[in-house]
């Protein structure tokens, strides 16, 4: 493909609340083996884009260790390759990113130095799937200069996106970042294509204006003087950054049509595999329409929910409409119900949580030896 990728991965989301207080939101877990991350990184080597940017800044430790091998999304480093960019002390700056565009402003040299005519821009917290070869074949069939993925949401949810006004061409008219009120329910993906070329330009114009946002400053900005068509996606994608999205994003792998959607096909999403045995179902216990990732060991009734990597369920537990992150130990006669449980938490007998007006955070930070 003639293009290059970036995944902006560098933000916190204070709507995560206690899940994004020790990972960046583009490191969390999603069905069971993936993180968040991981459909960006897939989409990119599905659609042979062979060399691509990730830039990290929050809590980037994990999401670091995570991508420390580009093997397992193939991107051969002879053929592109997997960078990741985090901000660095040099002699011009010792700033952090200060937005979007100042993330790719600090990297433009390998902006530069790259070939290609075009560049995907994505997010690391979007769950979807979507060859970029079709949006780059539309943007060119358009003559655009910039092409925003766009999709339609539901209207009380708008004020989290930047929303969109298109005309019969799909050219976009008005564009808002996370406005109060809105008469539109088209919101923007945070997937862009544009011309390499361009995005240096702008880019550079935008720091020497001491600007450093990509949406406001530059597509918003220019929304008048340059070319900008919304591409619309009408598959399935959903934005984990607060923690109902997370929790329903979660819980819509439990559908069949889902995960045939997502796994179903040669279109396949990658991630970096553990060497964990599989998962162990002892005498006495019950799973009923439930995703149990390897490594887990159950004891107790499990039902409607995602158990993640290296779960311990305790005799008669009773797990119901939840999510429990990685490596979880759950004491006997426990009750989880409408609850996402924190990962490397244990949880002592006896113990009973439940998200009675709403999905409930559960955060122990008993040490496991203490049981």
């Amino acid at each position: 493909m003639r293009a290059i990728g970036i995944i902006l991965a560098g933000g916190n989301s204070s709507r995560m609340g206690a899940l994004s207080d020790k990972r960046a939101v583009a490191a969390m877990p999603v069905a069971g083996a993936y993180r968040s991350i991981d459909f960006s990184l897939s989409n990119m080597t599905n659609s042979h884009i062979q060399k691509v940017a990730v830039l990290t800044q929050y809590n980037a430790r994990s999401l670091n260790e995570h991508l420390m091998s580009s093997k397992w999304w193939n991107f051969g480093r002879k053929q592109g390759g997997l960078y990741v960019f985090t901000p660095t002390v040099t002699a011009e700056s010792s700033w952090w990113y200060r937005g979007t565009a100042d993330a790719i402003y600090q990297n433009l040299k390998w902006l530069k130095e790259s070939h290609e005519p075009y560049v995907v821009i994505t997010s690391g917290d979007g769950i979807y799937k979507l060859d970029y070869n079709k949006v780059l074949e539309y943007h060119i069939s358009k003559r655009a200069d910039i092409t925003i993925v766009c999709t339609e949401c539901p209207e009380a949810d708008c004020s989290r996106f930047g929303v969109l006004k298109l005309n019969e061409d799909n050219r976009v008219e008005e564009f808002e970042e996370k406005p109060m009120v809105t008469s539109s329910n088209i919101i923007s993906t945070g997937i862009y294509v544009i011309r390499r070329r361009l995005l240096i330009e702008m880019v550079e114009r935008c720091a020497q204006e001491n600007r450093h946002d990509l949406v406001q400053d530059i597509f918003i900005r220019y929304k008048n003087l340059k070319r900008i068509y919304g591409y619309r996606f009408d598959e399935y994608w959903n934005n984990i950054a607060t923690v109902d999205s997370f929790y329903r994003t979660n819980m819509d792998f439990l559908k069949p049509d889902v995960r045939k959607y997502f796994f179903g096909d040669s279109w396949g999403i990658y991630s970096k595999i553990d060497d964990l045995p599989p998962a162990k179902y002892n005498p006495g216990s019950m799973v009923k329409n439930s995703l149990i990732s390897s490594g887990c060991i159950i004891n107790g009734k499990v039902e409607n929910s995602v158990l993640f990597k290296d779960v311990f369920v305790g005799n008669n537990c009773v797990i119901k409409n939840s999510i429990i992150l990685n490596n979880v130990y759950l004491g006997d006669n426990t009750h989880i119900e409408n609850c996402i449980v924190e990962s490397n938490d244990t949880i002592r007998a006896n113990s009973y949580h439940s998200g009675e007006d709403g999905i409930k955070v559960v955060v122990e930070k008993n040490e496991r030896y203490a049981i």
